[in-house]
């Protein structure tokens, strides 16, 4: 898939599926930037995810999605717990790199580290790479948007059983 076929779907995915843009907050959970910086490049003038209706927000109260980096710290596990309680439902939660993903080098059960992102709150997408790029980052996004529209069509028709 290219760059511009990916971006295409997930505006289209974003507009069709909320009627607004997606809001998503990022946690680092302890990771070491790397994916940070991927994070980062997904706003600089080659993606600009901001035109597609992806809005990177400072509250988890205003999110639609969490995008978590980094195998959980021990001092970030309460952090993190806190920020998915505070994010209003229907949310999805982006697991983001090796370390999101499983615990990548840092392994788990260290004295510092507790593992996987999906140790301490459910993760609906996983996007593994170290670092992914900016379009594995972009193509996690649209699957979570997929997923949310899923349980939303699933939800309305069992409301209307």
């Amino acid at each position: 898939m290219t760059i511009a076929t990916a971006e295409e779907r997930l505006r289209d995915a974003i507009r069709s599926g909320l009627g607004r843009s997606l809001h998503v907050r990022q946690v680092d959970a302890g990771s070491c930037n790397g994916c940070e910086l991927e994070i980062a490049a997904t706003s600089n003038p080659v993606y600009d995810l901001e035109r597609f209706g992806i809005h990177m927000v400072a509250s988890p109260r205003h999110a639609d999605v969490l995008l978590v980096t980094g195998p959980v710290t021990r001092n970030m596990e309460i952090a993190l717990r806190r920020t998915y309680e505070a994010t209003p439902e229907p949310r999805m939660v982006v697991a983001v790199g090796a370390c999101g993903c499983s615990g990548g080098i840092f392994g788990e059960g260290t004295y510092a580290a507790i593992g996987g992102v999906d140790r301490i709150v459910p993760v609906d997408v996983y996007v593994p790479g170290c670092p992914p790029t900016p379009s594995a980052i972009l193509n996690g996004l649209l699957v979570a948007m997929g997923k949310r529209m899923a349980s939303a069509q699933a939800a309305a028709t069992r409301s209307g059983d």
